[in-house]
Formats: structure tokens, sequence, C-alpha cells
């Protein structure tokens, strides 16, 4: 198993009105990400609201998603992880049951592994329920809390982990992410998860990102990665830049939900952000347009 270019941190899709779960809007979501030709999409993890999911909830979106991209090129990678590892367990053996690509899952976020030892038998067990299927190590300590060394990580688990494909690595640390790509003589697959920074990524071997702006932004990331590879580092670190501008745009209305609106504004529609994320008013939905089209956003993305 290996990443190559950019998967997309897929929205779970809400009804605006009611908040329950939107298995419709998926096809329309799913043709964006064929139109933007992202090379996958990662199913419930941050960007998803996992936390937000109920066990149900999660399984319904696993199967949509794998039903949907049956037939094209798009990998499926389902976040199963949790503070309560049964339903962790449970929902690794339903994504392999449904055909799941990979599995990734993030560390429990309340009661924290201390210690490599700890994640490390967090991660066994959660890997014996789907034996045959890759699995990633989702390391985001800026939400988790945890926050071990991952080059260490890895070079214990080289023995002790047989299907641990390597690590969605959302972690704005550099040198341990060279560190991790050499880890255990360079058998694991780093997939970078920080889109402001990916040509710094690609700079430093990378070749397969994991984020959350690649749901509507993925030309722009396209672009930095074919100027990377044709020599041009001044377009790379243009168009780079436009992440840059474009994610502290976003931020500026609270990410989650303005990035929710993008997506209506590509006619890919998946609702508000679950409690306890803010809608945006429609004053403001208006205004983030309005800022889109000044940035040029719009035409980046065309």
């Amino acid at each position: 198993m290996a990443i190559e270019g950019l998967v997309a941190a897929v929205h779970s899709p809400f009804d605006r009105q009611t908040g329950e779960l939107n298995l419709a809007a998926v096809p329309a979501q799913l043709e964006l990400m064929l139109k933007q030709q992202v090379a996958g999409v990662f199913v419930c993890g941050s960007t998803g609201e996992s936390h937000s999911l109920s066990l149900d909830e999660r399984k319904q979106l696993t199967e949509e998603w794998i039903r949907g991209a049956a037939g094209t090129a798009l990998q499926v990678i389902v976040h199963v992880g949790g503070n309560c590892l049964r339903d962790s367990q449970q929902l690794a053996a339903h994504a392999e049951r449904s055909g799941a690509a990979a599995i990734s899952a993030q560390a429990p976020s309340y009661y924290k592994p201390q210690n490599i030892q700890q994640l490390s038998e967090w991660c066994r067990a959660i890997m014996d329920s789907a034996a045959g299927t890759p699995f990633y190590y989702y390391d985001i300590p800026s939400m988790t809390g945890v926050s071990l060394s991952m080059p260490d990580f890895l070079e214990q688990a080289a023995d002790t982990l047989p299907s641990l494909a390597g690590l969605k690595f959302t972690n704005p640390d550099l040198m341990s992410f060279q560190l991790c790509q050499r880890a255990a003589g360079g058998r694991f697959d780093i997939a970078f998860g920080v889109d402001e920074m990916l040509l710094a990524a690609l700079a430093l071997g990378g070749s397969g990102a994991v984020g959350s702006t690649y749901n509507f932004a993925a030309p722009i990331y396209h672009a930095v990665t074919q100027a990377w590879l044709s020599g041009d580092l001044e377009a790379a670190r243009m168009h780079q830049f436009r992440s840059v501008q474009l994610i502290r745009l976003l931020a500026s209305y609270g990410y989650m939900s303005a990035a929710r609106q993008v997506m209506g504004f590509l006619n890919a529609p998946v609702g508000a952000p679950r409690q306890p994320h803010q809608d945006l008013s429609p004053e403001r939905a208006n205004q983030l347009r309005a800022d889109l089209e000044q940035l040029g956003f719009f035409d980046w993305v065309a």
C-alpha cells in the first residue's frame, strides 16, 4: 500500500435543516473529487467530524463511499479511530468487509497512550480486527494531544505491527517527517497531512498527501506538484502561497464552517457542521464568497 498524489479528507454530509446524515449528497462530492482528479478519499477523519458521528453513521458513510467509488480509480481509506477501542475494532472489521483500500486511526484523546509501547498495543488491537487491510497510524498531535516520537514508533513497529503501512503525518515537524521516511530502512509510507506545507514535503521526498483543502482546491496543489516536478520553484512557491492565503481566509471565518460553505459554492453541498461548530449566517456566507472572489480562488480552481 502506498498513497500517491492527493487524497481528500472528505466532509460527512449533513442535512442543513435537521443535521441528520445526508447520504444523498455523497454522489455530488464524489463527482467533484473525480473532476479535481484526486487519487482517493479519506472518510470519517477530522474533516469528516468522526467524533461527532455515531457508529452506525460511520458505517453508512464507509459503505456509501466504497459503493460510489467502485469502478473508479479512487482509493477509499477509512478512519476508524475513537476513544473506545471496541468501537474502533468494530469499525475496522466493517471497513475491511466493505472493501476499504486501507484503514487509519488517531490515538484516543481522552485516556491517552503515555508511551510508544502503549500506542503500539492499541494499534495492534485495531489491526487484529482487520488483519488483511493496510493500516496507517494518524499522527495529529494538535488535535489528540498525543505527541510521541513517530520515528521511534516506526522503528519499533517494524517487527511488531505487520500490517502497518505507514503514517498519515499531520504534523508540521519536518525533521520528524524526514526521520519517518527513513525509519526501518524506509519501508513505511508517510502521507503528509499539512496542506499549507505541501511544497516542503515534496522537496523532502514526499509523494502522497491527505488533506482537507483537497476537497475543493486540489487544482492549486496539482499546480504546486507539477511546478516542483518541472523544476520551476518560483511557480511552485506561488501556488503554495495561494494555499496559505486560502487557508488563512477560511480560518478567519472558522475553518470547518467556511470549508463546508466552499463545497456548496462548487455545487457539492455538505450542509452545516455539527455542534459545537457553528454554521455561517447567510450574511457571513455571502461575505466569504466575495472574499474568495477577490482572492482569486474561483479562477485558481477553474
